[in-house]
């Protein structure tokens, strides 16, 4: 008997609602970056664009929704809004999304409620971190005195920085190494850590988190990545290799499903 391919949800980046737009005029677009796709595809699963839910009585839920998947990635994208983690924006183009917000945090607490593995890349990893009680940086280098740039638009992900993990944590037994390098494509990072996360990696020259994973006791497999996996290639030995996480999250989504 073939076995079946795991479903891998990914969260929506959203376009909103503008009349100007001449394809769909004033409606609210649902699209997903290419590579992300890829990458959950070329490692056998299915990737599957996860929609908003409709507010109609009846209908499909978040709950119902995710109790079909067997992981769920939170991707990268715009800014979160600081209202979701209770400041005003600093500046207007810091305003992020609130409706996407709303719509990723839903996610993430169904995920956790049916015990589903989650990843979070870059926007994702500070999804997971505001979910669950935590707030951002609205900006690392006015907020954050010395701070590298995190975002060179130049160049995007060719902007790589040095990473260090900490000792004894999952990430650096899942690597096998203490530091390594990393692309970096954020001007927001994490301030204050949720209570229910530990710091798994941190920029050694500012501090700032670079990942950070659940550590209750529950088992559940909640990992955010503040750099992008799925925009580099397996075969760059520069930088730590986007297939380690890839695989520990289907990992768990197997040990799930049997």
């Amino acid at each position: 008997m073939v076995q079946s391919r795991l479903r891998i949800g990914l969260s929506a980046n959203i376009y909103q609602p503008d009349m100007s737009r001449m394809a769909y005029k004033g409606r609210r677009l649902l699209y997903l970056e290419e590579n992300m796709a890829h990458w959950v595809m070329a490692a056998g699963a299915f990737a599957l664009l996860l929609p908003t839910t409709p507010t109609l009585a009846g209908g499909m839920s978040v709950d119902d929704m995710v109790a079909e998947l067997d992981a769920i990635i939170i991707t990268g994208g715009v800014d979160m809004a600081p209202e979701s983690y209770g400041e005003k924006p600093l500046r207007p183009e810091w305003a992020g999304d609130k409706h996407r917000d709303d719509y990723e945090i839903a996610l993430v607490k169904a995920a956790l409620k049916y015990d589903k593995p989650i990843l979070g890349i870059c926007r994702g990893h500070q999804v997971l971190n505001v979910a669950l009680g935590g707030t951002l940086f609205q900006d690392v280098r006015s907020q954050h005195p010395g701070s590298l740039h995190h975002r060179i638009f130049d160049v995007y992900e060719g902007n790589h920085h040095e990473l260090t993990l900490e000792r004894g944590g999952e990430l650096a037994k899942l690597y096998g190494v203490s530091e390594g390098m990393i692309n970096s494509v954020h001007h927001q990072a994490v301030k204050d850590l949720a209570p229910n996360l530990r710091v798994e990696a941190r920029s050694p020259s500012d501090g700032v988190v670079e990942a950070l994973r659940l550590k209750d006791a529950s088992g559940a497999f909640l990992l955010g990545l503040q750099w992008h996996p799925e925009l580099q290639s397996d075969v760059d030995t520069a930088l730590l290799s986007p297939v380690p996480v890839l695989q520990a999250l289907l990992s768990a989504a197997r040990d799930r499903k049997r």
